[in-house]
Protein backbone atom coordinates (compact mmCIF):
# COMPACT_ATOMS: atom_id res chain seq x y z
CA UNK A 1 0.00 0.00 0.00
CA UNK A 2 1.20 3.81 -0.70
CA UNK A 3 2.59 5.43 2.46
CA UNK A 4 -0.03 8.27 2.38
CA UNK A 5 0.84 12.15 2.29
CA UNK A 6 2.40 13.79 6.16
CA UNK A 7 -0.35 15.96 6.85
CA UNK A 8 1.15 19.56 7.64
CA UNK A 9 -0.86 22.39 9.42
CA UNK A 10 0.58 26.14 9.95
CA UNK A 11 -1.39 28.23 12.17
CA UNK A 12 -1.57 31.86 12.35
CA UNK A 13 -0.79 34.94 10.72
CA UNK A 14 -1.82 35.27 7.32
CA UNK A 15 -1.01 38.53 5.54
CA UNK A 16 0.04 40.84 2.94
CA UNK A 17 3.72 42.45 2.95
CA UNK A 18 2.32 45.35 1.28
CA UNK A 19 5.49 47.28 -0.51
CA UNK A 20 5.66 50.81 -2.36
CA UNK A 21 4.74 49.06 -5.74
CA UNK A 22 3.47 45.33 -5.02
CA UNK A 23 1.96 43.23 -2.46
CA UNK A 24 3.24 39.89 -1.84
CA UNK A 25 1.38 36.55 0.39
CA UNK A 26 3.48 36.32 3.43
CA UNK A 27 2.98 34.16 7.32
CA UNK A 28 5.67 32.32 8.63
CA UNK A 29 3.52 29.14 9.79
CA UNK A 30 1.82 29.54 6.16
CA UNK A 31 5.32 29.84 4.41
CA UNK A 32 6.07 26.92 6.19
CA UNK A 33 2.96 24.53 5.00
CA UNK A 34 4.17 25.85 1.20
CA UNK A 35 7.48 24.83 1.67
CA UNK A 36 6.33 21.33 3.13
CA UNK A 37 3.66 21.27 0.29
CA UNK A 38 6.54 21.78 -2.60
CA UNK A 39 8.15 18.91 -0.90
CA UNK A 40 5.16 16.12 -0.97
CA UNK A 41 3.22 16.79 1.87
CA UNK A 42 -0.35 18.00 2.22
CA UNK A 43 -0.31 21.43 3.61
CA UNK A 44 -3.37 23.10 5.08
CA UNK A 45 -3.29 26.65 6.63
CA UNK A 46 -5.50 27.39 10.00
CA UNK A 47 -6.05 31.33 10.28
CA UNK A 48 -8.66 34.58 9.54
CA UNK A 49 -8.92 36.62 7.00
CA UNK A 50 -11.45 39.69 6.27
CA UNK A 51 -14.47 39.92 3.93
CA UNK A 52 -12.94 41.95 1.22
CA UNK A 53 -10.53 42.03 -1.47
CA UNK A 54 -7.94 41.32 0.26
CA UNK A 55 -9.01 38.10 1.90
CA UNK A 56 -10.36 36.95 -1.51
CA UNK A 57 -7.18 37.53 -3.43
CA UNK A 58 -5.05 35.76 -0.65
CA UNK A 59 -7.15 32.61 -0.56
CA UNK A 60 -6.51 32.45 -4.06
CA UNK A 61 -2.64 32.60 -3.76
CA UNK A 62 -3.07 29.82 -1.33
CA UNK A 63 -5.06 27.56 -4.03
CA UNK A 64 -2.90 28.53 -6.33
CA UNK A 65 0.27 27.05 -4.63
CA UNK A 66 -1.42 24.03 -3.54
CA UNK A 67 -1.89 24.65 0.34
CA UNK A 68 -5.96 23.72 1.26
CA UNK A 69 -7.59 26.92 2.41
CA UNK A 70 -10.58 25.42 3.87
CA UNK A 71 -9.50 26.02 7.44
CA UNK A 72 -9.42 29.66 6.88
CA UNK A 73 -12.11 31.34 8.81
CA UNK A 74 -13.63 35.09 7.72
CA UNK A 75 -14.58 37.06 9.99
CA UNK A 76 -15.10 40.67 10.98
CA UNK A 77 -11.95 42.56 10.30
CA UNK A 78 -9.65 43.15 7.78
CA UNK A 79 -7.37 40.72 6.26
CA UNK A 80 -3.78 41.06 8.06
CA UNK A 81 -1.32 43.42 6.13
CA UNK A 82 2.29 44.31 7.08
CA UNK A 83 3.40 47.66 5.85
CA UNK A 84 6.76 47.85 4.37
CA UNK A 85 8.84 50.99 3.69
CA UNK A 86 12.32 51.06 2.13
CA UNK A 87 14.74 54.00 2.87
CA UNK A 88 18.27 53.10 1.09
CA UNK A 89 17.09 49.66 -0.39
CA UNK A 90 16.72 48.84 3.93
CA UNK A 91 13.17 47.61 5.03
CA UNK A 92 11.24 48.80 7.88
CA UNK A 93 8.19 46.75 8.85
CA UNK A 94 4.40 48.29 10.10
CA UNK A 95 2.82 45.29 11.35
CA UNK A 96 -1.39 45.99 11.81
CA UNK A 97 -3.10 45.11 14.60
CA UNK A 98 -6.49 44.07 15.18
CA UNK A 99 -6.83 42.36 12.16
CA UNK A 100 -8.40 38.52 11.41
CA UNK A 101 -5.45 37.00 11.99
CA UNK A 102 -5.61 38.35 15.52
CA UNK A 103 -9.16 36.44 15.89
CA UNK A 104 -8.79 32.98 14.90
CA UNK A 105 -11.60 30.95 15.97
CA UNK A 106 -11.87 27.83 16.98
CA UNK A 107 -13.74 25.64 14.90
CA UNK A 108 -14.60 21.53 14.90
CA UNK A 109 -13.68 21.38 11.16
CA UNK A 110 -9.89 22.62 12.50
CA UNK A 111 -9.69 20.59 15.68
CA UNK A 112 -10.45 17.82 13.61
CA UNK A 113 -7.72 18.02 11.13
CA UNK A 114 -5.83 18.58 13.94
CA UNK A 115 -6.19 15.20 15.44
CA UNK A 116 -4.79 13.53 12.33
CA UNK A 117 -2.07 16.20 11.76
CA UNK A 118 2.06 14.53 11.50
CA UNK A 119 3.48 18.17 12.42
CA UNK A 120 2.01 21.63 12.80
CA UNK A 121 4.11 24.94 12.74
CA UNK A 122 3.25 28.08 14.99
CA UNK A 123 4.67 31.51 15.94
CA UNK A 124 4.77 34.23 19.01
CA UNK A 125 3.27 36.52 16.06
CA UNK A 126 -0.41 35.14 16.16
CA UNK A 127 0.02 35.03 20.04
CA UNK A 128 -0.61 38.65 20.13
CA UNK A 129 -4.39 38.20 20.54
CA UNK A 130 -6.21 36.35 23.47
CA UNK A 131 -8.64 34.71 20.57
CA UNK A 132 -5.79 33.56 18.51
CA UNK A 133 -4.08 32.36 21.85
CA UNK A 134 -6.90 30.69 22.85
CA UNK A 135 -7.77 28.61 19.70
CA UNK A 136 -3.49 27.91 19.35
CA UNK A 137 -3.83 26.45 22.66
CA UNK A 138 -6.90 24.35 22.13
CA UNK A 139 -6.13 22.84 18.83
CA UNK A 140 -2.51 21.40 20.01
CA UNK A 141 -4.18 19.70 22.77
CA UNK A 142 -5.98 17.76 19.81
CA UNK A 143 -2.43 16.33 18.06
CA UNK A 144 -1.69 12.54 17.96
CA UNK A 145 1.36 12.20 20.15
CA UNK A 146 3.76 11.08 17.91
CA UNK A 147 3.22 15.12 15.93
CA UNK A 148 5.73 17.51 15.53
CA UNK A 149 4.97 20.56 17.06
CA UNK A 150 7.17 23.60 15.47
CA UNK A 151 7.84 26.50 17.28
CA UNK A 152 8.82 29.12 14.62
CA UNK A 153 9.44 32.25 17.25
CA UNK A 154 10.00 34.61 14.39
CA UNK A 155 10.52 37.56 16.84
CA UNK A 156 8.64 40.83 15.53
CA UNK A 157 8.47 44.13 16.92
CA UNK A 158 7.58 43.98 20.24
CA UNK A 159 4.87 41.20 19.73
CA UNK A 160 6.94 38.56 22.42
CA UNK A 161 7.59 38.40 25.90
CA UNK A 162 9.48 36.19 28.27
CA UNK A 163 6.59 34.48 29.43
CA UNK A 164 4.98 34.05 25.58
CA UNK A 165 8.33 32.36 24.73
CA UNK A 166 8.65 30.24 27.71
CA UNK A 167 4.60 28.66 27.32
CA UNK A 168 5.21 28.05 23.62
CA UNK A 169 8.67 26.37 24.35
CA UNK A 170 6.42 24.06 26.51
CA UNK A 171 4.02 23.25 23.90
CA UNK A 172 6.82 22.23 21.42
CA UNK A 173 8.75 19.64 20.42
CA UNK A 174 10.32 21.72 17.97
CA UNK A 175 12.17 24.83 18.35
CA UNK A 176 13.28 26.73 14.81
CA UNK A 177 15.26 29.99 15.82
CA UNK A 178 17.77 32.15 14.33
CA UNK A 179 21.08 33.16 15.45
CA UNK A 180 20.09 36.77 15.81
CA UNK A 181 16.79 35.55 17.23
CA UNK A 182 19.09 33.49 19.72
CA UNK A 183 21.02 36.12 21.44
CA UNK A 184 17.64 38.31 22.20
CA UNK A 185 15.99 34.85 23.84
CA UNK A 186 19.46 34.25 25.75
CA UNK A 187 19.44 38.19 26.84
CA UNK A 188 15.55 37.98 28.14
CA UNK A 189 16.19 34.61 29.55
CA UNK A 190 19.45 35.54 31.36
CA UNK A 191 22.39 33.57 29.78
CA UNK A 192 23.98 35.90 27.51
CA UNK A 193 27.77 35.38 27.65
CA UNK A 194 27.99 32.39 26.44
CA UNK A 195 28.27 30.92 23.00
CA UNK A 196 25.37 30.25 20.49
CA UNK A 197 25.96 26.51 20.52
CA UNK A 198 26.09 26.42 24.25
CA UNK A 199 22.43 28.45 24.08
CA UNK A 200 21.29 26.03 22.05
CA UNK A 201 22.31 23.08 24.81
CA UNK A 202 20.68 25.26 27.21
CA UNK A 203 17.34 25.69 25.61
CA UNK A 204 17.59 22.12 24.64
CA UNK A 205 18.32 20.73 28.15
CA UNK A 206 15.71 22.87 30.29
CA UNK A 207 12.55 22.04 27.55
CA UNK A 208 11.34 18.69 26.58
CA UNK A 209 12.55 19.23 22.57
CA UNK A 210 13.15 16.73 20.31
CA UNK A 211 15.31 19.29 18.56
CA UNK A 212 16.35 22.67 17.71
CA UNK A 213 17.07 23.98 14.53
CA UNK A 214 19.20 26.97 14.21
CA UNK A 215 19.12 28.96 11.34
CA UNK A 216 21.49 31.92 10.03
Amino acid sequence: MEKSKPVVVGIGELLWDVFPEVKKAGGAPINFVYHATQLGAEGYAISAVGNDVFGTEIIQELDKNGIDSNYISTVEYPTGSVMVELKNGIPSYTIIEGVAWDHIPLTQASIDLMKRADAVCFGTLAQRAAESRETLRTLLSYMPSHALRFFDINIRQHFYSKELIESLLELANVFKINDEELITVSRIFGYPGIDLENKCWLLLGKYNLKMLILTC
